[in-house]
C-alpha cells in the first residue's frame, strides 16, 4: 500500500519549497492557479491573463504558457486563439460525465483498500480524517474547511493505492470536480450525509469488507453529483 498524500497550501510566489522540490516550474505556476480556481478567486469564464501572472510570478511568459496548457488538460480553462486562456464554466453535462466515471473508479478505489492485507495500516489515518469531517460537519460556517479535508483524505486514499494506473487516472479527477464538490456539500444536511457514507467506508476497511466499501463509494460520490446538479439548476433560474 503506497503512502497518504498530504495537501499543501498555495503561495503568492513559486518556490520549492512551497511546492515540492519535484515539480517543474510550469507544474508550480499551475498547482497555484489551479488552487485559485477551484477556491472560486478565479471564477467561471474570467480570463488569466500570462502577462499579469508571470509578472506576479517573476517569471517569463513562457512558464506561464505551458501552466496554462496543463490546466486546460486538467478542464480547468480554455485556451482560446487570440483570446488567451478563460476558466472553463460549470456546466451539468461535465458533471454527469466527470462524477459518473468517479462512481466507477473511487469504488474500485475503496473496494481495493478495504480487501488490501495491509489496509490496517491506512485505518488510524482514515478514523482521524473521518472524526475531523464529523467535527465539521456540525458547524455551518465550516463548509470550505469540510470541502478541503474531503479533498485530502480522497488523495491520500488514492495515494494508498497499490495500482500505479488507477492512481493516475484518479489524481487529476480530483482536482477537476473539486469545484463541483463545493456545490455538492454546500448545505449543511449534505455534509453530515457526505459524513455518514465516509463513516461506512471506516467500518469497511476495518472489517475488511470490500463490497461495503464499494456501495459507499458509489452512493457518497452519486450524492455528490446530485447536489451539484441541483445547484447548478438553481443558479440557471436565478
Amino acid at each position: 500500500m503506497g503512502q497518504p498524500a498530504r495537501s499543501t497550501r498555495a503561495a503568492p510566489t513559486v518556490t520549492a519549497a512551497a511546492t515540492g522540490p519535484m515539480l517543474s516550474l510550469p507544474e508550480q505556476i499551475a498547482a497555484q492557479l489551479a488552487a485559485r480556481i477551484t477556491a472560486g478567486t478565479y471564477v467561471p469564464g474570467q480570463r488569466i491573463m500570462e502577462q499579469a501572472v508571470a509578472a506576479e510570478f517573476g517569471v517569463s511568459r513562457g512558464p506561464v504558457r505551458e501552466a496554462l496548457r496543463l490546466l486546460e488538460k486538467d478542464g480547468l480553462v480554455t485556451i482560446l486563439a487570440r483570446r488567451g486562456a478563460q476558466v472553463t464554466k460549470l456546466s451539468i453535462p461535465e458533471v454527469r460525465e466527470i462524477f459518473d466515471i468517479r462512481v466507477a473508479l473511487n469504488g474500485l478505489r475503496d473496494r481495493s483498500i478495504a480487501e488490501d492485507p495491509e489496509r490496517l495500516k491506512l485505518l488510524p489515518m482514515l478514523e482521524a480524517e473521518v472524526a475531523e469531517l464529523s467535527r465539521l460537519a456540525r458547524n455551518a460556517r465550516h463548509s470550505n474547511e469540510y470541502v478541503e479535508c474531503v479533498f485530502r483524505l480522497n488523495r491520500a486514499l488514492t495515494a494508498a493505492l497499490r495500482s500505479s494506473r488507477l492512481r493516475a487516472i484518479l489524481d487529476p479527477l480530483a482536482q477537476q470536480t473539486l469545484r463541483y464538490s463545493r456545490l455538492g456539500l454546500a448545505s449543511e444536511l449534505r455534509r453530515r450525509q457526505s459524513v455518514k457514507h465516509w463513516q461506512e467506508l471506516v467500518k469497511a476497511v476495518r472489517e475488511g469488507d470490500g463490497d461495503r466499501a464499494q456501495r459507499a463509494a458509489e452512493a457518497r460520490v452519486r450524492s455528490s453529483r446530485d447536489e451539484a446538479i441541483k445547484k447548478l439548476r438553481e443558479l440557471a433560474d436565478c
